[in-house]
């Protein structure tokens, strides 16, 4: 059934007692994350993977069940709470149809590609798993589960029934260099081209499986495309840090009079081209390559103007320390960017930096747009298939804005 052979895993039992302080934590509220310092006691070290089980301080009573990664800061991965389970095939299919519950109705729209597993917010902590058309994708950041997939990925086939399942790994695994698991593995069936073709709301788009980005594309941007693809008819749009062109398709499809995509990855900037010629938009898109802060000035000092402007730069904060600068660049970013809107124009500004709070974010570029003359008009986070469960799961964060007329002013 699948191209490699799965090696037969021997998974041990850990006991495990928290510190006092870390079990009355997880008792009032699950967290899927134990750091080492929460733990008081642990009869023995394990490998990746290994079943820890929670007893409690006084009465011995489990109250969890987590997977032991000695790989990372975070020691124990909870996958279950209050209670013991037992991991097999089952397990497997039972998160899976869970999960894929909550999916139902992004799949009841012109759209066959979506996460289906996201991570811990689905209960499986390390292990995301995107479906394009008819591929499916798994990215693990986590050793914990090579000695579960091969349950997993015969949970999945059964599921999605893909022609191909590609495994993709975070490049921490990638260098424990796992003889079985290899980076950008078809793992099940046959894949015919790298770049897979799906729909996303009556747009096309191309994802490279094996070499492209995460999974090969960015999924929980997806409702914000469309809404940008409904505001962009008759509007000339600059898309910054554009990527694969995300934003630049969907805004073509609406409609849009121009688009220019700008993106500092010469790379990005031709996948982008190939996503519009893809729904046969190319006439016309613009493409420039540059430093995102550098052409919003140029842009500026020759008088450029959009009727609207996209912002969805990376992840500016990778650690708690990086938070501060990530804020002043989200900051000037803002302020570069609002001057070239025109008068009843659209900004858009986003964030997918985990560490800087939904509160900093929009307290920050409200205070940036209301000072240039903008209004807000609506501000999201995640879409259906990126449900949030835990304070840290959450990351994506994007405002809209409308610039006052001078009558208005």
């Amino acid at each position: 059934m699948f191209n490699i052979e799965f090696p037969n895993a021997t998974i041990q039992k850990i006991a495990v007692k928290l510190t006092k302080g870390a079990e009355k934590r997880l008792l009032s509220s699950p967290h899927p994350w134990l750091f080492s310092d929460s733990i008081q006691k642990i009869n023995k070290k394990g490998n990746p993977g290994d079943l820890c089980v929670l007893f409690r301080q006084k009465s011995n009573q489990v109250f969890g069940v987590g997977l032991y990664d000695p790989h990372s800061p975070i020691l124990i991965k909870m996958i279950h709470y209050y209670e013991s389970i037992f991991i097999d095939e089952h397990f497997f299919r039972e998160r899976i149809q869970k999960a894929a519950s909550i999916r139902v109705p992004l799949l009841q729209t012109d759209t066959n590609s979506y996460r289906l597993i996201f991570g811990e917010n689905d209960g499986l902590p390390g292990c995301i798993v995107d479906v394009y058309d008819s591929v499916c994708v798994v990215k693990l950041y986590s050793a914990i589960w090579f000695p579960y997939m091969k349950w997993l990925c015969t949970a999945l086939v059964e599921h999605t029934n893909c022609s191909a399942l590609v495994l993709r790994l975070s490049r921490r695994l990638q260098a424990l260099q796992n003889p079985t698991f290899k980076e950008g593995s078809v793992v099940y069936g046959k894949l015919l081209k790298n770049d897979v073709l799906f729909r996303e709301h009556g747009v096309q788009f191309f994802a490279n499986v094996i070499e492209g980005h995460k999974t090969g594309f960015f999924l929980d941007h997806r409702e914000n495309r469309r809404k940008v693809g409904d505001l962009a008819h008759q509007k000339s749009v600059l898309d910054v840090f554009s990527y694969a062109g995300g934003f630049s398709t969907h805004a073509l499809k609406g409609g849009a009079k121009s688009v220019t995509s700008l993106d500092i990855s010469k790379h990005a900037l031709a996948l982008a081209q190939k996503n519009v010629s893809l729904n046969s938009l190319h006439a016309s898109h613009q493409v420039i390559i540059g430093d995102a802060f550098q052409q919003l000035q140029k842009f500026s000092d020759s008088n450029q103007y959009y009727d609207m402007v996209i912002i969805d730069p990376p992840s500016f904060a990778k650690k708690e320390s990086e938070v501060k600068l990530a804020l002043k660049k989200y900051k000037e970013l803002a302020n570069l960017a609002a001057p070239l809107v025109k008068e009843r124009g659209v900004l858009v500004l986003a964030s997918c930096s985990s560490r800087v709070t939904s509160s900093d974010f929009f307290e920050l570029v409200h205070e940036v747009c209301t000072e240039k003359g903008f209004f807000l008009i609506e501000r999201t986070e995640h879409d259906i298939d990126h449900p949030v469960q835990f304070k840290e799961g959450a990351y994506l964060k994007c405002a809209y804005y409308q610039k006052k007329d001078s009558a208005s002013k």
